[in-house]
This record gives C-alpha cells, sequence and structure tokens, in this order.
C-alpha cells in the first residue's frame, strides 16, 4: 500500500513538473481525457453491469532533434465494490476499487548508428494490420480482454523496436519483447465470456473446478517474442509481409484430471493449463478505388509442436497397473489454420458513414475446424455540423454452422447516438443486444442486453 501511495504521490509530481516545463518549453505536451462508461442490464432488477471512470495522461516530449519520450498511463476507479463482510469496510480498496496502468513509457531515438535507422525501447503498443480494430496480424502485445465490447484492445509490451527505412516506399521493422505476457481475461458480468461448455460423460456431475498454470519459463530463449515485418507501398496500395515467432496469449487445457468425491457420479476436475508457441506469417494491404477504402488481412498459425489435452481418469481405476487416459489432438502443427478479414468503407456527401467487415475466425478461435464466420455493419450519419452523430445500424452477424444456421447463429445490436457538446466533450447512448442459438461467444451473452453511459471529456 505504501508503494502504490508513493507511485500516486511520484506521479503527482511529475504531472505538475510536466505543466511548469510546459509553460517553459513549448516541446513538451500533456494530453489526455476523462472517460466515465457506465451501463446496466435491460433486464430487470436492471444490474449493473459496469461501472468505470478512467483518468489518461498522455507526456509526449521531443528531448532533442532526434529523440522523444512518451508515456501513457491510466488511473482509473472500475468496478462495483465486492463488500462480504464488516471486515472489508476497513479497506477502501474494496469499498472503492480503483487501479493504475502504465500503458506505455518508451524512449525513441532517431536516426540511430545510422540516418535511416529509428529505435524504440520500452513500452510500447505495436500495431500491426490494416483492418478495422480485428487484426489476424496483431500478435506481438496481448490481448487486454478485460471489456469485452471494446474489440481489438491490446496492452503494451517492454519491447525493442527497429525500423529500418530503406527509401520513402519501404522499410524492415524488426521486435524483440522479452518477457512473455498473457492476455488478460474479462471481468464483471463478462468473467465467463469465453469459458468453455464442458461435456461431461453420462451419469457424471461436475462438483468442482480447479486449474494449474504452466507459464513459460522466464528467460531469453524460453519466454521471448520476436516479429519481423516487411511494408510498403507501391501504385497506390500500402501492404505488409510479417512474421511472428511468439505465444498464443490465450492458454489451452492440456490436462485433465477426473477425480470421483461421492457414489453418485460427482466428480472434481483439475485442469493444467499451457501456452502454445506458435509461429504466424501474415499480409496485408489497403487502398482506395473511387474514394471506397478497401483493406485486407491474413495469417497463417502454425503450432511449433502438436497440442494434446489428456484426460487422466486412472482415479476410477485404482487397481490398473498402468494410468488411464484418453488423448485428443486439439492442433496439429502440420495443419496450419489461418484467420482473416476483409472490409471496406466510404464516407458519403451528406455526411454519413458505412463500414462493412467479414471475418473468419475471432480472436479466441483457434485450429481450422474451429473459426467461425463475422459480418460486421455499422452507419452512422452527422447532422447539425456533425455535432451530432447517430448510428442506426451498428453490429454483427455470426455464423458458426453453415448447414444448420437457424441453431447456429448469433447476434449483435449495437445503436448508438453521440452529441458533441463542446468542442472537447461527448456524450454518448447506446445499446447493446444479443441474441442466438448454440454455443458462441456473443449467443451466450444474451442476458446481457444493456444500456449504456458514456462521457469523454479530452484535454
Amino acid at each position: 500500500m505504501k508503494t502504490r501511495i508513493l507511485f500516486f504521490s511520484m506521479l503527482l509530481l511529475v504531472s505538475v513538473s510536466s505543466v511548469t516545463n510546459a509553460q517553459e518549453d513549448n516541446s513538451l505536451k500533456l494530453s489526455g481525457e476523462l472517460l466515465t462508461d457506465q451501463r446496466f442490464l435491460l433486464k430487470s432488477p436492471n444490474d449493473w453491469a459496469w461501472n468505470e471512470n478512467r483518468l489518461t495522461l498522455k507526456l509526449d516530449k521531443r528531448i532533442t532533434d532526434n529523440s522523444k519520450f512518451y508515456s501513457e498511463v491510466w488511473l482509473r476507479n472500475i468496478g462495483l465494490p465486492g463488500i462480504n463482510s464488516s471486515s472489508d469496510l476497513y479497506n477502501k480498496g474494496i469499498i472503492d476499487p480503483y487501479n493504475l496502468e502504465i500503458r506505455e513509457a518508451y524512449v525513441q531515438l532517431y536516426g540511430f548508428l545510422t540516418e535511416n535507422l529509428d529505435v524504440t525501447i520500452g513500452r510500447q503498443r505495436i500495431v500491426w494490420g490494416t483492418a478495422d480494430k480485428l487484426n489476424p496480424t496483431d500478435n506481438l502485445n496481448p490481448l487486454d480482454l478485460e471489456d469485452i465490447l471494446d474489440f481489438g484492445r491490446r496492452r503494451g509490451s517492454d519491447a525493442i523496436n527497429l525500423n529500418y527505412y530503406i527509401n520513402s516506399d519501404f522499410s524492415l521493422q524488426g521486435i524483440f519483447i522479452p518477457f512473455f505476457q498473457p492476455a488478460n481475461m474479462p471481468v464483471g458480468i463478462f468473467a465467463n465470456a469465453l469459458s468453455p461448455n464442458l461435456e461431461l460423460p453420462q451419469g457424471m456431475v461436475l462438483k468442482g473446478l480447479s486449474d494449474t498454470l504452466m507459464m513459460p519459463r522466464y528467460n531469453l530463449g524460453e519466454s521471448s517474442t520476436a516479429g519481423l515485418k516487411f511494408k510498403g507501398f507501391a501504385k497506390g496500395v500500402d501492404f505488409s509481409l510479417s512474421y511472428v515467432w511468439g505465444y498464443d496469449g490465450l492458454p489451452f487445457s492440456t490436462r485433465n484430471t477426473f477425480i470421483p468425491v461421492d457414489a453418485f457420479g460427482g466428480i472434481t476436475i483439475n485442469s493444467q493449463l499451457s501456452f502454445a508457441r506458435t509461429h504466424i506469417i501474415g499480409a496485408d494491404l489497403a487502398t482506395s478505388i473511387a474514394g471506397i477504402g478497401f483493406w485486407a488481412e491474413a495469417a497463417a498459425f502454425i503450432p511449433d509442436e502438436d497440442v494434446i489435452m489428456t484426460n487422466d481418469l486412472s482415479a476410477f481405476y485404482p487397481l490398473s497397473p498402468v494410468p488411464v487416459t484418453q488423448d485428443s489432438l486439439i492442433l496439429d502443427k502440420t495443419k496450419p489454420y489461418i484467420k482473416f478479414v476483409v472490409g471496406g468503407d466510404y464516407n458519403f456527401a451528406d455526411g454519413s458513414y458505412l463500414n462493412l467487415q467479414y471475418m473468419h475466425g475471432f480472436i479466441h478461435e483457434r485450429g481450422a475446424e474451429n473459426l467461425n464466420d463475422y459480418f460486421f455493419l455499422r452507419y452512422e450519419k452527422k447532422f447539425f455540423n456533425e455535432k451530432l452523430k447517430v448510428a442506426p445500424i451498428g453490429g454483427g452477424f455470426i455464423v458458426t454452422d453453415w448447414n444448420n444456421i437457424k441453431d447456429n447463429y448469433a447476434l449483435v445490436y449495437m445503436p448508438e447516438i453521440a452529441y458533441q457538446a463542446t468542442i472537447n466533450s461527448e456524450i454518448t447512448l447506446a445499446t447493446t443486444i444479443f441474441d442466438g442459438k448454440g454455443d458462441n461467444l456473443f449467443s451466450n451473452l444474451k442476458d446481457y442486453n444493456m444500456f449504456m453511459l458514456k462521457l469523454k471529456y479530452s484535454f
């Protein structure tokens, strides 16, 4: 607690010092935003679904002509009080939950060793891909799945980022990340959104579930990630080819131990969760034809080795001379699976905007047979000198089995109204409706239809 208080105090001093320096040196930029995001469920009794008040502070300073510093910090009050006993009333962190997150903090050096080479060192968000938010080639930073509705959010990574500019049209980028960081999972009402449905043998009743997470060892060989990207521009087309040698940030269940606990079929399961080393080969392009923006992006995922799930039933056969196990192949290293996105957008003369994307394979889906199809559409129109923005159509349609669509689909409808009250403040009202059938991410959320209110003030 003392360390946290000290950190806040230091951050406050840095902020005050930054403002003072800004008055003396115009090269320093202090900016940010205040965001409040409130949501409640439409289903009675209208439980509160999300509470977040976020202060974003950004510092951007060009130290010399060939170097600069940048940082982004989130200070947040997030979540609802988890008070279970009177002792919790003595803990302000439970009554009023908050956290601090350093999203980015790095130094960038221009013309390092040679005038064509730039190097960035520190915590940074390395964005790859041309699609809108959902990018199959964007695999260097860990997924931030805290808010499952904030598509495409990732955390920063501590990295060395080298950019070599061959000429004005072509460049080569190399990335080295020494520490593996797994994805952080959804919280609040979304906590179980990505949890798979367990199918137990007939007669078994699950009484308890536990797991053990097997993290890669922290050394240069086992926990590091590396990436290489060639980027170019030719005949009006931006394109790139990329390669990542890293980990899938979501763990696989690689061993499940079944233990009987009573004579009526009750069991407990302990799962061993492991991360798979993966090779990812990507390509993307973006262009504009007759004012219409087009993009396409694809990535082939190649497991470094077979991913096998073992079910250990030895406890049911204590007299067996050998362990009784059942193995299932989850990912075959000889069979890469490909995720891809194609889409486009257009700004009409009357102030309206249309965005359409088709994606094969969502962020949590692995294996060719498990990749589903997603269609996303958004139409919005601006009024009153662009102060009012109305999006009557927004959301997606998901198909998980084309042979039986009526029982394997999901529908997400997200209409929105945003009003720019001042030049730097915006109020947004939105509704999110989920529906569908079958076992898929969004149909599993159909009990969580919600209303959302957001206020964003930029400075």
